[in-house]
């Protein structure tokens, strides 16, 4: 579905159903170098339980028009305009990675807009490494490939996992190389430039008023559950879950764990 953002096209997944502004709301956030697709189970499950979901393509990934946006409180403006235009007063946000940052400080902005936080594969701050910051501007493949390997549990998923010849690494290595060759305005480095340099999390965590939870892979190496310390020391409502044999793509490495975590979450608080 596409809704119109300062003149442009700002698309959104709604999970198979027909977008109804009227029930509960749910909005996906994807991480860097990502887009919708990533919620695919989540999204869908939602849509056919009892929810309005919105899984956004951030500008300048996926169907989305326009250039990233180069910094996590421009991202959050942005997605609390895509609420306007779409007619959601209300909304559970969950967001991935980058998309944490943004669902979080969106929560600061618009604080009575958001009715659960949920911060899956999130840290804070969410610092990069000037090698892969480098490689993201430089030589965006071997970025791609270090973020590949550095996202998942392990190189070798057990057969059909989770699907007959379906490859965890493979699907997340070809989505980073399609927005790549959608979008060749370095989206990749935009978005860690937009991760390395936020600096507002422990101002917006104080603010937080809704229940908000942080579902986390165990084996994560690029948002270790550890680095979420301090945040999760500044939000009175918020819980932890953590998925064992899961690194930082969570919803591909185990979907149903982060889908029944979340559907949990959201409607038990």
């Amino acid at each position: 579905m596409l809704f119109q953002i300062q003149g442009k096209d700002a698309y959104c997944y709604t999970g198979g159903k027909t977008f109804n502004p009227a029930l509960p709301s749910i909005v996906f956030i994807h991480g860097a170098q990502n887009d919708h697709s990533v919620w695919a189970l989540q999204s869908r499950y939602f849509a056919h339980h009892g929810y309005n979901v919105l899984a956004v393509d951030l500008p300048g990934h996926g169907r989305s028009k326009g250039q990233a946006l180069n910094n996590v409180e421009q991202m959050a403006t942005w997605l609390i305009a895509l609420l306007d235009a779409a007619g959601i007063e209300r909304a559970a946000l969950t967001g991935h990675s980058m998309g944490s940052l943004i669902a979080l400080e969106a929560s600061y902005r618009a604080p009575d807009r958001v009715s659960h936080l949920a911060m899956i594969g999130t840290a804070y701050p969410m610092k990069v490494s000037d090698l892969l910051l480098n490689a993201a501007r430089d030589d965006e493949q071997a970025a791609i490939d270090m973020v590949n390997i550095w996202s998942h549990s392990s190189i070798a998923h057990k057969p059909s996992c989770p699907g007959p010849g379906f490859s965890v690494l493979g699907g997340s290595k070809r989505l980073m190389q399609r927005i790549s060759a959608i979008n060749p305005e370095l989206v990749f480095y935009t978005d860690f430039f937009a991760c390395n340099t936020y600096s507002n999390g422990e101002i917006a965590a104080q603010s937080v008023r809704c229940p908000t939870l942080f579902l986390l892979g165990k084996k994560d190496q690029m948002t270790p559950p550890k680095a979420i310390a301090g945040l999760r020391s500044l939000i009175s409502q918020s819980k932890t879950s953590v998925i064992d044999n899961c690194g930082h793509d969570l919803m591909a490495e185990q979907a149903d764990a982060v889908l029944d975590t979340l559907f949990d979450f959201v409607r038990g608080s």
